[in-house]
This record gives structure tokens, sequence and C-alpha cells, in this order.
């Protein structure tokens, strides 16, 4: 791993979080897989070295549960969510290197050789612990086969994880007043022994990692709190027969808990590709083994895309267990927000969802989801779902700007110049305009901002549409001929550049732009360096890429979702549709794990609009101003708190604000900022606050401004 900007000389793999193998796919579980994709798409582009995988999660308690309750082995119950998963992937462009899952043989061999590692390195340990036990069934209760209190905040608890409270990793044992989610009956705390991996031991690596660690910066922040407070070691085993045994003496029959083995199969999946294309054209143990390759000592370039509620696993857990066995640690962890649905959170027993296979049953082509979902909005922010809303960007940006420009100019090329113009190149000012988009994209993948790659394909084609507005191909064909063959090339030149740029986002739209640009061989082939050439196909009649979306049909869609709704409501104790493959992974892995089931747990529930009003006169009292940040710095014996100094144009205010788990603080100086600046001066750990900068949601998105507002512009 180099930590250079990349393309780098290192080999690179994306992962993405396992889907766990246990329900249907709505559109809210593919924001992780179609931004892996995207991503590494965009690595490809860049000329970086590539391999994408993933896998099903095949182990855990609910893939037992359900089992049990359809009559069938769960071996046989996750198989059958792992064939449609791998089935409903490619339908979204969603293609992996290499797809597999957790209980295949490499896996088995992989995870037993790593935990070997592990044990013969002295980082396991036994100890006996309290694990649940319901005495009228006569069995024990690992995860998800419990339920009861969180002994941090008091809220519900499920097993291995505070779902509906602080969201905290669950030892065996912890989880207060129990019950068997089996039976109903109380259960009780019984002595076991068990396997620890000592996690404790790594926290000043783990420290200096995150130190290290690029990505979204939720990844890097939110783990810090947990190693301030004291890493706990890390039991990983359990008392059931479903999973990977425990390798070597195992006389209580244990298997291996569900993360030990789930993150492990990033490493089996790399390796099942290499075996098929071989280790010249990828080679998984010189990506992540350190040392394993004289070219590449310390690994490749690891890239993990997930769910933002399984960071802890990404960046504790699992790194620990990388350095304990000399293999190569993450570059990046890029974690995303949560999706909802009309601002409600996705919910399977209410059917209140846009399923995967509904979105094409209805017709709709896959690469405008990927456009939304990619585009709208930061990675780590939430992202709000509706049918007006998809409908608004589909119709905007990829009919009205990037569809608007590529038609009219193919069209006007293939009317007017027999096989498409003629020209030595593109003139300067075009050119100079497709490099900078091509640095934009370089910058995106550098930044990990999938948002920011769609930016540069739409602000280049908002481009072109101005270019050719500007110049009037029109009425320069028939006064100056050379000079309107000079602009229509340079048009096509933009339209070859986007169809390059674009891929990432709307693979099947650019090979079919490709195609009628007439260019050789397949857009997916090329790297960001075509974009910069001038085009060489002849051209054929060009067809519109992308479909406008009526009002009337998004009318009829909310009356459909409307109708399930109801439906579902009605019944109202009717059998989930899934039993958990949305939301948290019900045992510890993605499902993808970046969206709540908002009956589940509180986490994507929206708070209804106040009742309360407020004059207008009311509002003209409160003192709201562009600040910028000049200077962030932490707080002493304040874990969240950060000392800004402000700048709001008449002067500059020291405010405390609590952004130092949530924000990376050496980001911070220069962000525009919006502040209420007659709130009450507060003291806070020593510190006067004067002032209250304003951000939405528990992960304090901060409000800022859209165009230039200097700071001590008022908001009105």
């Amino acid at each position: 791993m180099s930590h250079d900007d990349f393309p780098t000389a290192d080999p690179a793999v994306v992962t993405c979080g396992l889907p766990y193998a246990n329900g249907d796919l709505h559109i809210g579980h593919l924001r992780t897989y179609v931004g892996g994709d995207v991503y590494s798409r965009a690595l490809e582009r860049l000329g970086q070295e590539t391999a994408f995988v993933s896998g099903s999660d095949m182990h855990g308690t609910p893939v037992a549960v359900n089992a049990e309750q359809e009559g069938v082995s769960p071996e046989a119950f996750a198989l059958d969510w792992h064939e449609r998963y791998a089935e409903t992937f490619p339908k979204f462009n969603v293609e992996f290197d290499n797809y597999g899952h957790t209980h295949d043989e490499t896996n088995t061999a992989v995870t037993q050789e790593l935990v070997r590692d592990l044990d013969e390195a002295g980082h396991l340990y036994e100890k006996e612990i309290m694990v649940a036990y319901d005495p009228v069934d006569d069995q024990y209760l690992p995860d998800r086969y419990v339920e009861g209190t969180c002994p941090y905040c008091g809220a519900h608890a499920r097993g291995d994880e505070c779902d509906e409270g602080c969201q905290r990793h669950l030892e065996p044992g912890e989880v207060e007043d129990p019950e068997s989610t089996i039976t109903g009956n109380p259960a009780e705390y019984r002595e076991r022994t068990h396997k620890f991996f000592a996690v404790s031991e790594f926290a000043d690596y783990l420290s200096d990692f995150l130190d290290r660690l690029e990505g979204t910066s939720n990844a890097r922040n939110q783990p810090r709190e947990w190693i301030e407070q004291g890493l706990q070691d890390w039991c990983i085993t359990r008392d059931m027969d479903w999973g990977i045994d425990l390798p070597g003496g195992n006389p209580q029959d244990l298997v291996l808990y569900v993360w030990v083995d789930a993150p492990i199969e990033y490493i089996s999946s790399t390796k099942q590709y290499s075996e098929r294309v071989g280790a010249d054209a990828f080679d998984w143990e010189a990506t992540w083994k350190e040392g394993a390759s004289d070219d590449h000592p310390e690994g490749g370039e690891i890239v993990h895309v997930i769910g933002r509620d399984i960071i802890q696993h990404h960046t504790i857990f699992w790194p620990a267990m990388l350095e304990a066995t000399d293999h190569a640690e993450p570059r990046a962890v890029m974690a995303s927000g949560f999706v909802t649905l009309d601002g409600k959170g996705f919910s399977t027993s209410r059917d209140r969802a846009v399923w995967a296979d509904e979105y094409l049953d209805e017709g709709f082509h896959p690469d405008p989801l990927r456009y939304y979902l990619a585009t709208n909005g930061g990675f780590q922010q939430d992202v709000d779902f509706s049918w007006e809303k998809f409908a608004e960007r589909v119709n905007t940006e990829l009919v009205g700007t990037v569809g608007n420009f590529l038609y009219r100019s193919l069209l006007f090329a293939h009317r007017n110049f027999e096989g498409g113009p003629d020209a030595d190149a593109p003139s300067d000012d075009v050119a100079a305009r497709i490099d900078e988009a091509v640095d934009d994209v370089a910058a995106a993948v550098n930044d990990y901002s999938v948002r920011a790659l769609g930016d540069a394909v739409t602000d280049l084609a908002r481009y072109g549409n101005e270019y050719i507005q500007r110049n009037e191909p029109w009425k320069l064909v028939d006064e100056a001929p050379d000079e309107a063959e000079q602009v229509i090339y340079d048009c096509v030149a933009l339209a070859k550049a986007i169809g390059v740029l674009f891929e990432p986002l709307g693979p099947e739209k650019s090979e079919r732009l490709w195609e009628q640009l007439g260019e050789p061989g397949s857009v997916h082939e090329t790297t960001v360096e075509a974009a910069r050439e001038g085009p060489a196909g002849d051209l054929s009649e060009p067809t519109e890429l992308f479909e406008q979306i009526e009002d009337e049909r998004v009318e009829a869609l909310n009356e459909k979702l409307e109708a399930r709704v109801a439906e579902a409501e009605a019944d109202d104790g009717d059998e989930e549709r899934d039993d958990g493959a949305d939301a948290t992974d019900d045992d510890g892995t993605d499902a993808n794990a970046d969206e709540a089931d908002a009956d589940d747990t509180d986490m994507t529930d929206i708070e209804p609009l106040s009742d309360d009003r407020i004059s207008f006169d009311d509002f003209q009292e409160l003192d709201i101003r562009v600040g910028r940040i000049e200077d962030a710095v932490g707080i002493d014996g304040a874990d969240e708190l950060l000392k800004l100094t402000v700048d709001l144009g008449a002067e500059t205010r020291t405010i405390v604000a609590g952004l130092k788990q949530l924000h990376d603080v050496d980001d911070l100086p220069d962000t525009k900022v919006i502040v209420l600046a007659n709130m009450e001066k507060a003291e806070l750990f020593g510190v006067e606050s004067n002032g209250m900068v304003l951000a939405a949601g528990e992960e304090a998105d901060l409000l800022t401004t859209y165009e230039g507002a200097g700071p001590g512009t008022k908001v009105k």
C-alpha cells in the first residue's frame, strides 16, 4: 500500500460489505454495491489494476432460525438467497470480478488458517463467560437467539448489538433481562468456555491506523471514541451448529462468530479470482499479504465500501486481525449513509420499499438508478428516495443536460457530415475543458467521492450545451462550413469524453454511446486517456440515451406503493417479505447494512414536523449568518467538542460544537457554515461559546451555502 495518488503501481482490491443471505434486496441495499462498482470502474478508468470482489454472508443465527421455520437446512436456505443475489447484481450492472460466499471451501480453509495463525501468535485465549440459556427448551442462545436490554444505554438490544440505542457491539452475556427469541422463555446465564481475540493489545496500532486511514471521515472519527473508552477483547466463538468450525481442539463443538469469517471472505474471493485468471493477471497474495511480493512489500491498495453501521467491524476488529497475521491493512474505508423512502425508513413488514426486482419490472433501466444513488448527496450522507425526486434528477440531469447535449450534437453531425466531422484536433478551449474534466475525475477518485464523478460528467455536458448554443453551428454550416465542422468536431470530441468518463456510473448507456460514435472496441476497456483523444469512428444515426419520466408515471408508481403499504398494514400480523435482508445484517454483516428498517430500529426514523408554529416576526429575531471556520481544535477533557474560530464578517467568534467524532478536524478550516449568531453565550469545559453552528441529523451534516455568500451574509 502506497498512499500515493491513484493510479499507483500496487494492485487494488475494492470490496463491498457482504449481503446477508436472508431476504430480498430493495434499492436501498443497492447503494453500497452501486457505490463500490462505480468506484472500482473509476479506478480502472484511471489505469489502476483493480479487482472488485464480494460474496454472500451465509452464517449466523437469523439464517439458522429462518431455515428451521421453512423446514430446510441452513445451507440450502442461504444458498438459495446467495444465488438470487448473484443473479440480481448484474441486472444493475454491478459486476464483481468474483462473487463467492462464506460457506464455500475456499473461505472455510482461509478462515481456519487465519484463526490458527492468530492462535499460534498468542493472540487468542480461552475464558469462562456467561452465555444465555433457555432452560425450558434446553439450548444455548447465541447472538440473535436472545434479546433484552442494553447494559450501556438501556435500550432494547438484540444479541450482539444494541440495535435500537447506542449501536454498540455487545459480547455474549452482556444483554440484561435476556429472553429467548425462539420460545419467548426467560433465559438464564450459564458459564461456558469460549475463545477470545485480544483486540485490546492492538489499541495503539489501531489509533495510528485511523490516522492513516483514507475514505470517508465517519469511518475515521467514529471508532476513535471506542478506542478512547478502552477496547474490550472479542469473543470469536458461538454455541451453535451452523458456521465454520473452530480449528484445532474443539471439545464443545463451537463455531466461529460470523464476524470472523465474513470479512475473511474478502481475501477468499480475491484468491478465487486470482486462481481463475492467473496470478500474472492479478496476484491475490501480493495484494493481501505483507512481504509476499518484492514488488509490493506492503501489499496492495485495499478499499472497503460499507454501510456506516458496520464501521466498528471494519476499523477495529478486522484491521486488528490483519495486523496480527501479517496481512496488509486497508488503505480506505468508504462508509455510506442510510437511505430512506419519502422521508421514512424502509419497512419490510409494511412492504414500504421499492424492491430491486420491482424497479426492473417497471421497465426502468438500471443506469439512471445507479446515477441517482451515486450522486444524490455525499457518500456518507443519508439519501432520501422518492419517485418524484428520482424523476426530477433523471429528467433534469440525464435527459435535459447529458442526453440533450449528446443527441443534438450527434444528430447534427450525422445529418451534416457524412461519417462524422473531420478536423485535426479539438480546439484549444475544448481540449482544455476535457483535460479539466479528466482531472476532476482523478480528484474524485482520490477524494473517494462517487458524487464528484457524476458532477464531472454533468458539468462537462453542461459546458457542451453552452458551447454548441454559443457557436450556433446550424447558422455556420452555410455561412462558414469549415468553422461549423470544427464546432461539431469539438462537440463529438466532448461526447466521446463523456462516454469514457460516464462509464463508471452508466456502463450500459456509455457502451451504447460508444457504438453510436463508431469508436473501436469497448468503452469498458478504455482509460481516461481516451477522453483526450479526438473522435475517430464513423457516426451512426443516434438515438436518445435517456427516457423522460412523466408526471403521470410518477403518480401511478406512488399509488402502487401506497396501496401496497395499506394492504400490508391491514394484514398487520403477516410475516415480513424478508426476515432480515435489509437493515442491520441481523448478525453483523451487511445486508447491505446501509438501510435500517423503520420497524426494527430508530436509525432512519424522521421526526414528525412540529405543529407548533412561530410568526414571521419571531423568525426575524433569529440572527442567522454565514460563517467561515478559520481554526478547529479539540477541547481537553471533552471527547466530542471542538473549539471553532469562526469568521462572521463583522467579527470573529469562538464557538464550541460537538463535531469532533463526526468530522475530520483537519478538513474543517475554510468550511463555510451557518451560524445562529444571537444564541445565548454558554461556557463548556471552560470555553465560552458565542453562537451555534447549525447541522442536520445525528451525523452533524453541516449546513452551508450553495453559491458564493461570504461571511456575515444574513440568512433570510
